[in-house]
């Protein structure tokens, strides 16, 4: 059997949408985000065959001008080979090996969620793009500009400049309101096809297992999402945006019914922070947890599994300041629960910076609810870059020193402290001696590593060395000496 692949849909444009409510509409006019405020509706099972006949062709008709088409072009050059010299009447290697351009093209979608023309689409579809352009579903072609691109939550916010037209843009649906067998839609590019509607419910959601990227929180939908899909809308019977669809699991590379969507909740918050800051700013609550097993909530006396047992809080972190005590079990962030450290991390990157969320935990045999103001991750100390000189088994290396905001950065755990090897030469001393880039120096001959100007101080004048490395979350010592 074919090994199981997830694979990101290329270049998808999903919008479903049925009537956005007047107020999501105003709030895009207005350059404002806030979720849509629709009417609670009754869920219920068709009651005659002339209901189960309705149609949503006035939701995907509500919704199409919003979804827009992108191209990505991309300039890759490759070295001649000596028979294209020859039969070129060129003799070999009379240009010095002369190079030859080629224009790569990718196709992907996005979706107008402000008026003035912000669009958002994956990161993925515009990654190392030389260009970019923007298609809307009456032909109009504009140029876009990438303001932020995000790779740890696999978005990028776009612009255009429509001049004074106001564009239609999706609101943003409250996804903590959504539930496993909602309706939605998506509307995409698959295989380059323009305008493809597929429907289809919301079979699974919060999904964090699924390692797509750094904040993974996904909503599954079984709509069919294919490649050619990614930076579409996933949109509700409201007419509002549920996700930005962005990957399948597949044994072929086609949709076999199991497509994920990063939540609107996220989508609105990337887009916010990058046209405020122009960079993403991810809140954190400085929390290490753990998943709680049968056995921990037996010994926790818990009826069942459930909520997250917190293992370290970070000295004077959000969490710390909030009250939360090692041996705490959370049970929900900001009224939803979970069940993973992941799940936690998402609930405090879709806050605002200065936020207040409340945190539901047991506490022995209590339960208590403590509200905790989310900031960004501590940028202390200072990252200070170093490259190490000296007659010494790290000479040549960059080291950095490790704050909650570089470990995040550099995709490491926000707990992660000494000193990151960020850059060495693949042929020089370090590499030689098995360091590698990305390798954490956490100690030197028994000495703590708290910065890059402890590495420095602590390998100058030394015959012998014993350093503590970490990589990959495993430790080790390499020694040396002479």
């Amino acid at each position: 059997m074919r090994p199981v692949r997830l694979l990101t849909v290329a270049a998808l444009a999903l919008i479903a949408c049925s009537q956005a409510p007047d107020s999501g509409a105003q709030n895009a006019d207005n350059g404002e985000f806030q979720l849509a405020q629709a009417q609670p509706v009754e869920r219920r099972v068709p009651a005659s065959r002339t209901e189960a006949q309705l149609s949503l062709a006035p939701v995907v008709r509500e919704v199409s001008p919003a979804v827009v088409n992108v191209y990505a072009q991309r300039v890759v050059r490759q070295r001649r080979s000596i028979l294209e010299d020859m039969m070129r009447g060129v003799p070999p290697g009379a240009l010095g090996g002369m190079s030859r351009e080629r224009i790569q093209q990718s196709l992907g979608s996005g979706v107008i969620v402000r008026a003035d023309g912000v669009i958002v689409t994956n990161n993925h579809v515009v990654d190392g793009a030389d260009a970019l352009k923007v298609v809307l579903s009456d032909r109009r072609e504009f140029e876009a500009k990438v303001v932020v691109a995000d790779p740890k939550t696999d978005l990028a916010v776009l612009r255009i400049q429509p001049g004074s037209e106001r564009l239609p843009a999706l609101a943003f649906a409250d996804t903590r309101q959504a539930q496993v067998g909602d309706l939605v839609i998506a509307i995409g590019n698959p295989f380059g096809l323009q305008q493809t509607v597929t429907s289809g419910i919301i079979s699974a959601l919060a999904r964090t297992e699924v390692g797509i990227n750094d904040f993974s929180f996904f909503i599954q939908t079984d709509a069919a999402i294919n490649r050619g899909n990614s930076g579409g809308a996933l949109v509700d019977m409201n007419g509002a945006l549920v996700g930005i669809n962005t990957a399948i699991f597949s044994e072929s590379g086609g949709s076999n019914g199991i497509g994920f969507a990063i939540p609107a909740e996220m989508v609105k918050r990337v887009v916010e922070s990058a046209l405020s800051s122009g960079a993403v700013v991810r809140p954190w609550l400085g929390v290490s947890a753990q998943p709680v097993t049968q056995d921990l909530a037996r010994s926790l006396g818990l009826d069942r599994p459930r909520g997250v047992l917190v293992t370290e809080t970070w000295n004077g972190g959000p969490a710390d300041r909030a009250g939360l005590q090692r041996g705490d079990v959370i049970l929900n962030v900001g009224g939803v629960d979970v069940f993973d450290e992941q799940a936690v991390r998402y609930q405090a990157a879709t806050q605002r910076p200065g936020a207040s969320v409340p945190i539901r935990i047991v506490r022995g045999a209590e339960q208590r609810t403590l509200n905790a103001r989310v900031e960004a991750p501590p940028a202390t100390p200072a990252a200070d870059p170093r490259v190490l000189s000296g007659e010494h088994p790290m000479s040549g290396v960059r080291v950095i020193s490790l704050s909650p905001a570089k470990a995040e950065e550099a995709g490491l755990s926000p707990f992660a402290t000494g000193a990151l090897i960020e850059a060495m030469d693949a042929r020089g001393t370090a590499a030689r001696a098995g360091f590698r880039p990305g390798d954490i120096v956490r100690s030197v001959n028994g000495q703590r590593v708290r910065t890059s100007a402890d590495v420095q101080r602590l390998v100058t004048g030394q015959t012998r060395w014993a350093i503590e490395i970490e990589r990959g979350g495993e430790v080790g010592t390499l020694n040396f000496g002479r």
